[in-house]
């Protein structure tokens, strides 16, 4: 039997007050005028976003959520380059140690999806410097909270420039100038306009990197609809992981908006997915990407509660009976 784990991206939409992403522009910075002050005015909402990351994991400890994306957005202006004799990690340690802290002693998985600049196969020198040292950031978080940091970013292949298939090489070839314990950290989702799962495939067996499927994007953008076909490949590229094999739930918002996320999670189209997928591995972590967040797991929940073949384990995870 497989394990299906739901977690959820970043923020709730039920914790009143507990936005992790609360930022400072550079030009608010300048503005204050006196440096010193106005770093430690970015230590404070550094601190504050921290707490209110912490507040969330209580929140979703409370309804067996052990799942769940942090935001990327924790520490504000951490990789200006107007900053970079910040020691933010040191300014937070204590409250990143708590996350952390928090996180192992109730064995939760978290992970990161850092935004869409961070592009390893570009053809620019400094955008690739400044997509490492984004990575080295995300990195560094992970430190701070003392967590293993295999495996806990994901990461799309990037753009496709004038060539899409030069593109996908140049990332294989920027690979050799990403440092090791970066590497160790990323995982590769499918996108819904470029690269495919063959793309990501293709990729990730030639760079031992775990794949995250995309269920969503792949409806969107694919070369040969059936993915079952390829699943065992997928499985495959985390063979070498400590983690359970991760995929993204999303649901098209219309028609007309088919690649925007709906609000909710279809339950229909899941399910499609997790009856396909029953009993091939151990254990699935199924990351909700949907505009309701927590409220959009909780309604899948229910929906899920209803259904005949579904065995819930608790608040959060289930198995499909049979």
């Amino acid at each position: 039997m497989t394990l299906f784990r739901l977690g959820y991206v970043a923020m709730s939409v039920h914790l009143q007050n507990s936005s992790p992403s609360q930022t400072m522009t550079f030009k608010r910075f300048n503005e204050i005028g006196d440096e010193e002050a106005a770093i430690h005015k970015l230590e404070r909402i550094a601190k504050a976003n921290l707490t209110n990351c912490l507040r969330l994991l209580k929140h979703n400890k409370a309804y067996d959520i052990t799942f769940f994306r942090l935001s990327s957005k924790l520490i504000p202006l951490a990789t200006h380059d107007a900053l970079k004799g910040w020691n933010y990690r040191e300014a937070v340690q204590q409250e990143l140690r708590a996350l952390g802290d928090y996180a192992k002693q109730n064995k939760m998985r978290l992970g990161f999806h850092p935004d869409h600049f961070v592009v390893l196969n570009t053809p620019e020198k400094e955008k690739l410097k400044f997509s490492l040292k984004t990575l080295q950031y995300h990195h560094n978080l992970l430190k701070g909270m003392d967590m293993t940091t295999a495996h806990r970013c994901v990461l799309h292949l990037g753009g496709k420039y004038e060539d899409k298939g030069q593109s996908l090489e140049r990332f294989i070839t920027n690979w050799a100038f990403v440092p090791n314990r970066l590497q160790n950290m990323i995982i590769l989702e499918n996108d819904d306009k470029i690269y495919t799962m063959n793309d990501i495939l293709y990729v990730c067996e030639k760079l031992n990197v775990p794949h995250v499927f995309d269920l969503h994007h792949h409806m969107a953008n694919y070369e040969e609809e059936n993915w079952e076909k390829q699943w065992d490949r997928i499985l495959g590229t985390w063979s070498h992981s400590e983690h359970p094999i991760k995929m993204h739930i999303s649901s098209p918002k219309s028609e007309s908006q088919f690649r925007a996320h709906a609000d909710y999670i279809d339950p229909n189209m899941f399910l499609r997915f997790a009856n396909t997928v029953k009993g091939s591995t151990p254990q699935i972590d199924c990351m909700i990407e949907a505009k309701e967040k927590d409220g959009a797991l909780f309604q899948l929940v229910e929906e899920l509660k209803k259904h005949p073949d579904v065995e819930m384990v608790d608040q959060a995870s289930f198995y499909i009976k049979g």
